[in-house]
């Protein structure tokens, strides 16, 4: 099988070919014989009924200072294509629901990973609410009464911004400190959303475990160990990672959103765990597969690819029955 894959992305120049996972998934599908193209956001148009994209034929090696090989730019047309990556990185703002909107109109006769519709409406820290059972005590809430009377209960809290990513604006606030007021003023000046606040994990400190799942099912993890003065394990954050095995209680949450995954055409996908806490579902552009990789002998790019070929053959043949 031979499929013309375009790569929505941020420009491929900039990225670290050691730690990105959608390098390794580029790499992974030119070994696969798929041919590639390249395009950022601001290149995608839409006309004619017809999302159009400005796209670079794109060759990909693991070599530093030369790891991409882009052609001249072209319109290509996106229903032409067989398969759609969009991998840009969060913030997960309207210009980012924009593109889903635009994707929507090829996919599935194009098949679009993850399903723009079902990226749209699983942003992280909202996707993981359906599933209450499995999370810390969490508040989403504007209301500084309300993340007041949380803190009361649960004396240490941590706070952060809905849309957030990356760790970026997360804050441990404990039952004395005094800043809490001037962050949710912060927090109100910079955000119009409501602030997700929930009660501190101290499992924190051992790291928390990002776990891979491909079609539903979980295929490698990697514990992210925070800095030291730090509460947040994030690669972003500066956390390290360490090899990591599934615990039963994180095999139980892999298997209770499963299906849901599946359901909702979401292929790859990246969960935080905390302790026995699921924290976030992450179906934008999930990382985390080169260090878990490195660190377990996987290869799971290889596992996501079979994935999108399966859906993709599954797709086709219900298009020609």
């Amino acid at each position: 099988m031979s499929l013309a894959v375009a790569i929505q992305m941020d420009p491929i120049e900039t990225v670290d070919i050691d730690a990105d996972s959608t390098f390794a998934l580029a790499l992974e599908a030119q070994s696969r014989g798929h041919a590639l193209w390249h395009y950022v956001v601001p290149a995608l148009s839409f006309t004619g009924g017809r999302p159009i994209a400005k796209a670079q034929k794109l060759e990909v090696r693991r070599e530093y200072g030369n790891h991409a090989t882009l052609g001249l730019p072209e319109a290509i047309d996106l229903a032409t294509m067989d398969v759609v990556l969009m991998r840009q990185d969060p913030p997960f703002d309207v210009a980012y629901i924009t593109a889903t909107h635009l994707l929507e109109h090829i996919h599935p006769e194009t098949l679009v990973v993850n399903d723009p519709v079902h990226v749209r409406n699983a942003p992280e820290k909202l996707f993981v609410t359906h599933f209450p059972e499995l999370m810390p005590p969490t508040l989403i809430s504007s209301d500084p009464a309300e993340i007041k009377a949380f803190r009361v209960e649960h004396k240490d809290i941590v706070i952060k911004p809905l849309f957030g990513n990356g760790g970026a604006g997360v804050f441990h606030i404990g039952p004395e400190d005094e800043n809490l007021n001037a962050l949710l003023e912060m927090f109100t000046e910079l955000y119009r959303e409501p602030i997700v606040t929930q009660r501190y994990l101290p499992e924190i400190r051992q790291g928390d475990k990002r776990i891979i799942l491909v079609d539903g099912e979980p295929a490698g993890a990697v514990t992210r160990i925070p800095a030291a003065g730090e509460a947040r394990a994030n690669f972003h954050a500066g956390g390290s990672a360490q090899t990591a095995d599934l615990t039963q209680r994180e095999r139980d949450i892999c298997e209770a959103i499963g299906p849901a995954l599946r359901e909702r055409g979401l292929i790859f996908v990246g969960i935080d765990v905390i302790g026995d806490y699921l924290t976030e579902i992450n179906v934008t552009s999930p990382t985390g597969i080169q260090e878990i990789n490195r660190l377990s002998g996987t290869n799971i790019e290889a596992q996501i690819w079979e994935a999108v070929e399966a859906r993709f053959e599954a797709t086709r043949s219900h298009r020609s029955a």
